[in-house]
């Protein structure tokens, strides 16, 4: 069973502030080193740190920071070979500031160029797995097929056909109807705090059962921070408690969440141990300062689990 992850990587540019300023006002910042990131990325090297072998997709120029990015996305155990590439996008970066204890995220635009997939990567995304990515990139999502052009949803659908299992990460941004098309029978969508407050405006996991069943979704997730996460599954409501734990970094915790749920996933295990497992490397990751501050192995997050329970 393959793993495609299809989605943002980036050069993440760090800065440390004591506040946020506010329209028209003025601050200082500290410059902090900076890291390889972006999200789909973060949860590709936390998956193949894992034991996963995962194959990544994403729109890249032809700079030599697109090289430095692949190169650094090998390294990790990823594989890159369906990269796609087009001079006319922007270099991609991330601007991240740290301010107390939380994070904010601005991304400079790469546009919405469709991402033409090659015959040979539709002939591996025909195959049985998981697919992890996002709206945005399903969105763009396009391939020639003879006289016919067949994106997006439609696209998602020929994969499903073929037994690839999609999972969403909404993060922030949530879903609204004209985005249900694509999350139609998807495997597992996963919404943060916000992104669920976005979608649903409450934040009654047990509640959306209805709108998990119309739409043919089997799990929908509802991750909590420190607190956690819960999750119906096939409308069994799951609960994974959170960890207190002293946080350096949180940027890149839902990448790590959806990374090792993923992993969870393909092993086999009961789905209530895969979301354990997941909050546990999550919750882990925190204390760890950079994007990927979740890349570990299995053990790691098993003892982090046993040394950390409250």
């Amino acid at each position: 069973m393959s793993t495609f992850f299809i989605g943002d990587v980036a050069l993440d540019e760090y800065f440390n502030a004591e506040s946020w300023p506010g329209i028209a006002d003025k601050g200082f910042v500290d410059e902090l080193p900076s890291k390889f990131g972006g999200s789909i990325a973060n949860a590709a090297v936390v998956h193949a740190a894992l034991g996963g072998v995962p194959e990544f997709i994403s729109l890249l120029n032809e700079s030599s920071l697109s090289e430095k990015l692949i190169r650094d996305l090998n390294e990790n155990g990823v594989s890159t070979r369906h990269m796609i590439r087009n001079a006319e996008v922007p270099e991609s970066r991330n601007l991240i500031f740290l301010v107390n204890n939380e994070h904010v995220v601005l991304t400079v635009e790469i546009g919405q160029q469709p991402m033409w997939l090659r015959p040979e990567t539709m002939l591996a995304l025909r195959q049985p797995g998981y697919l992890y990515t996002t709206l945005f990139r399903a969105r763009r999502l396009h391939f020639q097929t003879g006289n016919e052009v067949l994106s997006k949803a439609l696209l998602l659908g020929d994969l499903r056909e073929h037994g690839r299992q999609s999972i969403f990460d909404l993060d922030v941004g949530g879903a609204t109807e004209e985005d249900l098309p694509f999350l139609q029978s998807a495997n597992v969508v996963i919404f943060n705090q916000v992104g669920f407050r976005a979608t649903f405006g409450h934040d009654d996991l047990a509640a959306v059962d209805g709108w998990r069943r119309e739409n043919g979704i089997k799990r929908v997730i509802r991750t909590a921070a420190a607190e956690g996460a819960q999750a119906l599954d096939d409308g069994t409501l799951v609960i994974a408690p959170g960890f207190e734990v002293e946080v350096t970094d949180v940027t890149g915790a839902g990448d790590t969440f959806g990374g090792a749920l993923t992993w969870g996933l393909e092993s086999d295990v009961p789905f209530a141990n895969a979301l354990n497992f997941a909050v546990a490397a999550a919750s882990r990751s925190v204390t760890q300062f950079g994007p990927r501050g979740g890349k570990a192995h299995a053990s790691d997050v098993r003892a982090f689990q046993t040394h950390n329970r409250r």
